[in-house]
């Protein structure tokens, strides 16, 4: 069950767009084998503007992942983001996932 998420918004500087998409679609197999996240989305709101929004079914699952992965989505901003990323730690008050 899910009950906890990160949405993770983030604006990509212009000229580094399709860097960012590209570096998003090739984070999915390390969320993958980390086994925290329920649901995992790369999401683009904007021209410039992206979102990560995941899902655990637990606060320690949610902090592990965000742990493990957020000094390198850091460290990686700051090349191809505006500014750093905004962390929203979110509760889910009700969800439709697969095999739940």
């Amino acid at each position: 069950m899910v009950t906890v998420g990160l949405f993770i918004r983030v604006e990509a500087k212009p000229d580094k767009v399709e860097e960012v998409e590209e570096r998003f679609k090739s984070v999915v197999e390390i969320v993958r084998k980390e086994g925290k996240a329920v649901v995992w989305f790369a999401l683009r709101l904007g021209p410039t503007t992206f979102a990560i929004y995941d899902a655990f079914a637990n606060d320690a699952d949610r902090q592990a992942h965000l742990d493990a992965n957020l000094p390198a989505l850091q460290a990686a901003g700051v090349g191809l983001f505006t500014e750093p990323p905004t962390v929203e730690h979110i509760d889910v008050v009700a969800s439709l996932v697969p095999g739940e």
